[in-house]
């Protein structure tokens, strides 16, 4: 498997703006989003002799940016925030973007709990994914899932990217509702 190379110089113009898109639609205040994706490009900087490279530099960004996002919340004691917080990570500083690489990139290195929640959580997004009609599962799905990019799932499914963003969030809503009464 080939190893990936961290760039911090192409950061804000490869990154900035999905790590903002995906901040705002979890904070919905522009200023603490921007603050967020700083905070997250700032973590990077200083953690980045231990980026191994066995996840993509944005992966690796977007883990670091979600702990960013659960201490935001952790701070303001939302019920958002302690929902999320039952994610756990090392609070080491020093390693702050090596959680997720040694958690994902390593499918052999799990413990028991860690397979056990695994599975439960897969057998409840593909229970709540079999209940959504159709056509929002196939988005969900290339989306969420797969990451395909919004031009090719338009392509494929013969939808406007609006239309797109109206199936995508119907479907994240129900999923959401879903996943909460069957698995938290």
């Amino acid at each position: 498997m080939p190893k990936h190379e961290i760039n911090p110089n192409k950061w804000i113009d490869l990154y900035s703006d999905y790590l903002f898109n995906y901040t705002i639609s979890r904070v919905s205040d522009r200023e603490i989003a921007q603050d967020l994706v700083q905070d997250t490009f700032l973590a990077g900087l200083k953690s980045m002799k231990n980026f191994k490279g066995e996840a993509s530099e944005r992966t690796w960004l977007i883990s670091i940016l979600k702990r960013k996002i659960i201490d935001h919340y952790r701070k303001i004691n939302s019920k958002k925030g302690k929902a999320e917080v039952r994610i756990t990570y090392n609070g080491d500083s020093e390693s702050e973007g090596d959680w997720l690489e040694e958690r994902v990139a390593d499918p052999f290195d799990k413990n028991a709990e860690d397979k056990l929640q695994n599975s439960e959580l897969a057998d409840a997004i593909h229970n709540c994914l079999s209940k959504l009609p159709q056509k929002q599962a196939d988005v969900f799905k290339m989306k969420t899932i797969l990451g395909h990019e919004t031009e090719v799932i338009c392509n494929e499914l013969n939808i406007t990217a609006s239309n797109l963003w109206v199936i995508i969030h119907r479907a994240r809503t129900a999923m959401a509702s879903c996943l909460k009464e069957n698995w938290f």
